[in-house]
Protein backbone atom coordinates (compact mmCIF):
# COMPACT_ATOMS: atom_id res chain seq x y z
CA UNK A 1 0.00 0.00 0.00
CA UNK A 2 1.28 3.73 -0.14
CA UNK A 3 1.55 5.63 2.67
CA UNK A 4 3.13 8.87 3.49
CA UNK A 5 6.38 7.96 6.08
CA UNK A 6 9.39 9.60 7.58
CA UNK A 7 12.42 7.46 9.39
CA UNK A 8 14.20 10.59 10.57
CA UNK A 9 12.75 13.74 12.52
CA UNK A 10 12.92 16.69 10.66
CA UNK A 11 10.78 19.22 8.13
CA UNK A 12 8.54 18.09 5.86
CA UNK A 13 11.21 17.06 3.66
CA UNK A 14 11.55 13.71 6.07
CA UNK A 15 8.01 12.26 4.37
CA UNK A 16 8.25 9.99 1.84
CA UNK A 17 5.21 8.68 -0.31
CA UNK A 18 5.97 5.26 -0.46
CA UNK A 19 4.58 1.65 -0.78
CA UNK A 20 5.05 -0.29 2.21
CA UNK A 21 4.03 -3.63 3.67
CA UNK A 22 0.10 -3.90 3.92
CA UNK A 23 -1.16 -4.25 7.40
CA UNK A 24 -2.98 -7.04 9.01
CA UNK A 25 -5.44 -7.11 11.94
CA UNK A 26 -4.24 -8.47 15.39
CA UNK A 27 -6.62 -10.12 17.99
CA UNK A 28 -9.20 -7.41 18.40
CA UNK A 29 -8.43 -4.86 15.81
CA UNK A 30 -9.67 -4.02 12.44
CA UNK A 31 -8.05 -2.72 9.31
CA UNK A 32 -9.51 0.53 7.59
CA UNK A 33 -9.68 1.18 3.99
CA UNK A 34 -8.80 5.45 4.37
CA UNK A 35 -11.33 7.36 3.00
CA UNK A 36 -10.15 10.73 4.82
CA UNK A 37 -8.03 11.54 7.30
CA UNK A 38 -7.37 15.11 8.73
CA UNK A 39 -3.81 17.00 9.91
CA UNK A 40 -3.35 18.20 13.25
CA UNK A 41 -0.40 20.17 14.86
CA UNK A 42 0.45 17.21 16.63
CA UNK A 43 1.74 15.47 13.27
CA UNK A 44 4.17 18.55 13.31
CA UNK A 45 5.43 17.46 16.41
CA UNK A 46 6.08 14.11 16.19
CA UNK A 47 7.74 14.57 12.76
CA UNK A 48 10.38 17.14 14.11
CA UNK A 49 10.54 14.33 17.17
CA UNK A 50 8.42 14.14 20.50
CA UNK A 51 10.85 12.79 23.51
CA UNK A 52 8.49 9.71 23.20
CA UNK A 53 9.14 6.54 21.32
CA UNK A 54 8.03 6.66 18.28
CA UNK A 55 7.75 3.88 15.97
CA UNK A 56 10.27 4.21 13.15
CA UNK A 57 9.38 3.67 10.26
CA UNK A 58 6.71 6.31 11.34
CA UNK A 59 3.20 6.68 9.64
CA UNK A 60 1.30 9.79 11.54
CA UNK A 61 -2.04 10.36 11.16
CA UNK A 62 -4.71 10.55 13.98
CA UNK A 63 -7.80 10.85 12.36
CA UNK A 64 -9.15 8.31 10.15
CA UNK A 65 -12.56 7.94 8.31
CA UNK A 66 -12.86 4.79 5.79
CA UNK A 67 -14.40 1.11 5.37
CA UNK A 68 -13.95 -1.65 7.75
CA UNK A 69 -12.05 -4.00 5.37
CA UNK A 70 -10.90 -7.08 7.49
CA UNK A 71 -11.08 -7.82 10.68
CA UNK A 72 -9.26 -9.90 13.64
CA UNK A 73 -10.16 -12.66 16.13
CA UNK A 74 -12.40 -11.23 18.57
CA UNK A 75 -14.01 -8.44 16.26
CA UNK A 76 -16.23 -10.71 13.95
CA UNK A 77 -18.72 -8.57 15.07
CA UNK A 78 -17.78 -5.79 13.05
CA UNK A 79 -19.62 -6.19 9.86
CA UNK A 80 -17.03 -5.55 6.89
CA UNK A 81 -17.89 -2.48 4.74
CA UNK A 82 -19.14 -0.69 7.66
CA UNK A 83 -18.08 3.12 7.25
CA UNK A 84 -16.22 4.16 10.68
CA UNK A 85 -15.02 6.91 12.21
CA UNK A 86 -12.00 6.49 14.67
CA UNK A 87 -11.20 7.80 18.44
CA UNK A 88 -7.53 8.27 18.16
CA UNK A 89 -6.85 7.86 21.85
CA UNK A 90 -5.79 4.57 23.14
CA UNK A 91 -5.56 2.89 26.71
CA UNK A 92 -7.73 5.75 28.45
CA UNK A 93 -9.92 4.85 30.92
CA UNK A 94 -12.04 7.81 32.15
CA UNK A 95 -13.41 6.80 34.97
CA UNK A 96 -10.51 5.51 36.50
CA UNK A 97 -8.82 8.60 35.96
CA UNK A 98 -11.70 10.61 37.60
CA UNK A 99 -10.90 8.19 40.62
CA UNK A 100 -7.41 8.94 40.53
CA UNK A 101 -7.58 12.72 40.60
CA UNK A 102 -7.03 12.88 36.66
CA UNK A 103 -3.15 13.95 37.08
CA UNK A 104 -2.07 13.72 33.12
CA UNK A 105 1.79 12.72 33.64
CA UNK A 106 -0.16 9.48 35.59
CA UNK A 107 -2.09 8.69 32.56
CA UNK A 108 -1.13 5.76 30.58
CA UNK A 109 -3.26 7.92 27.55
CA UNK A 110 -1.56 7.37 23.95
CA UNK A 111 -2.97 8.51 20.52
CA UNK A 112 -2.93 6.55 17.36
CA UNK A 113 -0.57 8.19 14.96
CA UNK A 114 1.85 9.50 17.49
CA UNK A 115 2.93 6.52 19.70
CA UNK A 116 1.76 4.07 16.90
CA UNK A 117 1.52 3.98 13.32
CA UNK A 118 -1.23 6.36 11.77
CA UNK A 119 -3.83 6.79 9.13
CA UNK A 120 -1.69 8.80 6.52
CA UNK A 121 -1.84 5.59 4.29
CA UNK A 122 -4.35 3.56 2.22
CA UNK A 123 -5.53 1.49 5.26
CA UNK A 124 -4.53 1.09 8.55
CA UNK A 125 -5.29 -1.19 12.06
CA UNK A 126 -6.88 0.03 14.73
CA UNK A 127 -8.40 -1.72 17.63
CA UNK A 128 -12.12 -2.74 17.59
CA UNK A 129 -12.94 -0.77 20.56
CA UNK A 130 -12.23 2.77 18.93
CA UNK A 131 -14.29 2.81 16.03
CA UNK A 132 -17.50 4.38 15.44
CA UNK A 133 -19.99 3.38 12.80
CA UNK A 134 -20.40 6.91 10.31
CA UNK A 135 -24.33 7.77 10.59
CA UNK A 136 -26.35 7.57 7.06
CA UNK A 137 -25.87 11.80 5.15
CA UNK A 138 -22.18 12.35 6.93
CA UNK A 139 -19.25 11.94 5.14
CA UNK A 140 -16.02 10.74 5.54
CA UNK A 141 -14.33 13.69 5.21
CA UNK A 142 -16.84 15.69 8.05
CA UNK A 143 -16.09 12.93 10.24
CA UNK A 144 -12.48 12.57 10.06
CA UNK A 145 -12.01 15.96 10.99
CA UNK A 146 -13.53 15.76 14.60
CA UNK A 147 -11.63 13.13 16.16
CA UNK A 148 -8.54 14.81 18.03
CA UNK A 149 -10.10 17.97 18.33
CA UNK A 150 -13.10 16.72 20.36
CA UNK A 151 -10.86 14.19 22.13
CA UNK A 152 -8.80 17.03 23.34
CA UNK A 153 -11.54 19.54 24.40
CA UNK A 154 -12.97 16.86 25.87
CA UNK A 155 -10.05 15.54 27.87
CA UNK A 156 -9.42 19.65 28.94
CA UNK A 157 -13.26 20.56 30.10
CA UNK A 158 -14.32 16.77 31.43
CA UNK A 159 -10.99 15.49 33.06
CA UNK A 160 -9.20 18.60 33.75
CA UNK A 161 -12.03 21.08 33.91
CA UNK A 162 -14.50 18.65 35.62
CA UNK A 163 -16.79 21.31 33.80
CA UNK A 164 -20.08 20.62 35.79
CA UNK A 165 -24.16 21.55 34.64
CA UNK A 166 -25.08 24.95 35.49
CA UNK A 167 -20.87 25.94 35.50
CA UNK A 168 -19.63 28.93 32.94
CA UNK A 169 -16.44 28.50 30.46
CA UNK A 170 -14.38 31.17 28.80
CA UNK A 171 -13.07 29.65 25.25
CA UNK A 172 -10.11 31.40 23.54
CA UNK A 173 -9.49 30.45 20.25
CA UNK A 174 -13.12 29.49 20.29
CA UNK A 175 -13.55 29.43 16.17
CA UNK A 176 -10.32 26.98 15.84
CA UNK A 177 -10.77 23.14 15.85
CA UNK A 178 -10.12 22.69 19.70
CA UNK A 179 -12.49 25.77 20.24
CA UNK A 180 -15.45 24.90 18.01
CA UNK A 181 -15.50 21.24 19.60
CA UNK A 182 -15.51 22.86 23.33
CA UNK A 183 -18.41 24.50 22.30
CA UNK A 184 -20.36 21.61 21.61
CA UNK A 185 -19.00 19.63 24.36
CA UNK A 186 -19.80 22.73 26.87
CA UNK A 187 -22.99 23.04 25.43
CA UNK A 188 -24.02 19.64 25.87
CA UNK A 189 -22.94 19.89 29.39
CA UNK A 190 -25.39 22.12 30.27
CA UNK A 191 -22.72 24.63 31.20
CA UNK A 192 -22.78 28.94 29.70
CA UNK A 193 -20.50 29.76 27.42
CA UNK A 194 -18.23 32.86 26.90
CA UNK A 195 -15.90 32.69 24.05
CA UNK A 196 -13.01 34.69 21.94
CA UNK A 197 -12.27 34.72 18.57
CA UNK A 198 -11.37 37.69 16.29
CA UNK A 199 -13.60 38.78 12.96
CA UNK A 200 -17.19 38.88 12.41
CA UNK A 201 -17.46 35.86 9.96
CA UNK A 202 -15.83 34.05 13.30
CA UNK A 203 -17.76 35.31 15.94
CA UNK A 204 -21.25 34.65 13.78
CA UNK A 205 -19.61 31.25 13.49
CA UNK A 206 -19.37 30.75 17.18
CA UNK A 207 -22.42 32.23 17.97
CA UNK A 208 -23.94 29.24 15.31
CA UNK A 209 -22.27 26.87 17.20
CA UNK A 210 -24.02 27.83 20.58
CA UNK A 211 -21.72 29.93 22.31
CA UNK A 212 -23.63 32.17 24.84
CA UNK A 213 -21.57 35.11 24.20
CA UNK A 214 -18.88 36.18 21.94
CA UNK A 215 -16.31 38.46 22.58
CA UNK A 216 -14.15 40.13 19.25
CA UNK A 217 -10.63 40.15 20.22
CA UNK A 218 -10.32 43.07 17.89
CA UNK A 219 -13.02 45.17 19.10
CA UNK A 220 -13.17 44.81 22.97
CA UNK A 221 -10.94 43.78 26.14
CA UNK A 222 -12.48 40.31 26.51
CA UNK A 223 -10.97 39.75 30.43
CA UNK A 224 -12.79 43.18 31.31
CA UNK A 225 -16.00 42.06 29.54
CA UNK A 226 -16.14 38.61 31.10
CA UNK A 227 -16.04 40.43 34.37
CA UNK A 228 -18.55 42.61 33.71
CA UNK A 229 -20.73 40.44 32.19
CA UNK A 230 -20.42 37.15 35.23
CA UNK A 231 -21.35 40.23 37.61
CA UNK A 232 -17.41 40.01 38.79
CA UNK A 233 -17.28 36.60 39.33
CA UNK A 234 -15.39 35.21 36.66
CA UNK A 235 -16.28 31.66 35.19
CA UNK A 236 -15.79 28.34 36.44
CA UNK A 237 -13.55 26.89 34.01
CA UNK A 238 -11.14 29.00 31.20
CA UNK A 239 -9.76 26.60 28.48
CA UNK A 240 -7.13 28.73 26.66
CA UNK A 241 -6.39 27.42 22.82
CA UNK A 242 -4.12 30.21 21.89
CA UNK A 243 -0.68 28.54 24.09
CA UNK A 244 0.26 32.13 24.51
CA UNK A 245 -0.25 35.29 27.06
CA UNK A 246 -3.45 36.59 25.83
CA UNK A 247 -4.05 38.55 28.81
CA UNK A 248 -2.03 42.27 29.64
CA UNK A 249 -0.33 42.31 33.13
Amino acid sequence: MRAAVFEDFGGPEVIEIKNVPMPDPGPGEVRIKVEATAMNHLDLWVRRGLPIQTPMPHIGGSDIAGVVDMVGTGADDVPLGTRVVVDPSLDYDWYEAQDRGNTFNESPFRIIGEHTQGGFAEYAVVPASNILEIPDGFGSVEAAAAGLVFVTAWRALTTRGRLKLGESVLITGASGGVGTAAIQIARSAGAKVFAVTGGAENVARTQALGADVVYDRFEVEFSREVWRDTNKSGVDVVLDTVGEEIWPS
